[in-house]
């Protein structure tokens, strides 16, 4: 029974909690442990996973890509905007939330459209693109949140630092989408089957689980002009709370006394698994800082070598709590800040949001796992190498 329950705790959420009680150990619980939590980071994270959460509930995103979507008959152009619109949109709705929302979609349009045969690589780079996407900007992951907060930098500041990147990273995805149209499509052939079946209002395959669910959801989901009226208005104190005007405090504030009278069940629907991964790890890395021989050893380590350590290290933890357990023992952000972006591609576990788009891909078709991993190895592989050579030109 205790290992049933153990299996069912998210690992990353564990590890950090083990570290934290093992180095809790080492330095007494104290009142300096207060001060190693990041309030503002965890405050702002809250609030805006809780405002991402109603304007899902209104179908805001869903309505969005149909809008889209419906205006082009070309396969080249669905899968343009299938991969920008995560591209673009994870800098505002962070990389989790745009997969979550927009690999779903893609699922259902693709196997509606007779465009099977591109799902992995647009999957692939659905997922490439949101991890990418979201590096510009200091609300398009959990890590640049942190960081943003910790450097002191302004938003312009800030956005610099990624902007050669996500250049980049917006041309290789421009030459990967006409690779693969080039390679999987017969372009005349499947216009026509594109004009046919995307329109997305149109019945879908009642053999398809995912299509089911979608439709039985979208018919659910009731959009309020004053709810998403609202929610807007929440998101733009958080973007004036980004960017200092306003004190995450505040923040906080208006958004809860907001979702209490909007819709107070979207209080449960934060990701506090998220938020006490980040607890644990700020308690780790607060403790390893006081332990002299720990802070010399990893600060001799992590000097000149920032962006190399924190792309390794994400390979294997992930790069969010790369970063937690990195920032503590440099005061080089700017290649830390680099490093655990770029990191974000690599492993499946890299970047956590990358396991989203595996599991809504092999749920679906588990006959094809080792072929998903294959591509998305490879893809990922071209892309890191691309950017680490991009980082070794501009740095």
């Amino acid at each position: 029974m205790i290992f049933d329950k153990l299996k069912k705790l998210d690992i990353v959420m564990t590890v950090a909690w083990i570290l934290a009680i093992v180095s809790a150990l080492l330095v007494r619980p104290d009142g300096k442990y207060i001060d190693y939590i990041d309030f503002r980071s965890l405050g702002i994270l809250w609030g805006l996973m809780i405002i991402i959460q109603g304007f899902k509930k209104n179908n805001l995103f869903d309505m969005l890509a149909n809008k889209l979507i419906s205006k082009f008959s070309k396969p080249w152009q669905l899968m343009a905007i299938l991969v920008f619109i995560c591209f673009f949109l994870s800098m505002f709705i962070t990389n989790d939330v745009a997969l979550i929302t927009f690999v779903p979609i893609a699922i259902m349009i693709l196997k509606r459209a007779n465009l099977e045969n591109v799902m992995i690589p647009i999957i692939v780079l659905q997922t490439i693109a949101a991890n990418l996407g979201s590096m510009l900007t200091p609300i398009g992951n959990p890590q640049n949140l942190y960081m943003y907060g910790l450097t002191g930098l302004s938003l312009i500041d800030f956005c610099k630092i990624m902007l050669p990147y996500s250049v980049m990273s917006f041309i290789l995805l421009v030459v990967a989408i006409f690779f693969v149209n080039k390679r999987h499509t017969g372009l005349d052939k499947l216009e026509k089957s594109v004009d046919k079946n995307l329109d997305l209002e149109k019945s879908v395959d009642k053999d398809s689980d995912l299509e089911e669910t979608t439709k039985s959801e979208a018919e659910k989901k009731e959009t309020s002009k004053r709810e998403v009226l609202a929610f807007s208005i929440l998101f733009i104190i958080a973007l004036l709370t980004v960017g200092r005007i306003i004190p995450y405090y505040i923040f906080v504030g208006i958004v809860l006394v907001a979702v209490l009278v909007l819709d107070r069940k979207l209080i449960a629907k934060a990701d506090y698994i998220l938020l006490l991964t980040f607890i644990g790890f700020f308690i780790f890395t607060g403790n390893m800082g006081r332990i002299p021989l720990i802070k010399n050893f990893l600060e001799n380590v992590m000097a000149n070598s920032e962006f190399i350590i924190s792309l390794i290290t994400s390979q294997f933890i992930s790069n969010v709590p790369a970063t937690l357990m990195l920032s503590g023992f440099t005061t080089n952000y700017r290649q830390l800040i680099i490093g655990v972006n770029i990191g974000g591609l690599g492993t499946l576990i890299a970047s956590m949001a990358s396991l989203i788009s595996y599991k809504a891909y092999t749920k679906e078709y588990k006959e094809n796992t080792g072929k998903y991993m294959k591509t998305f190895t490879g893809y990922n592989i071209i892309f890191l190498v691309i950017l680490i050579v991009t980082w070794l030109i501009i740095r």
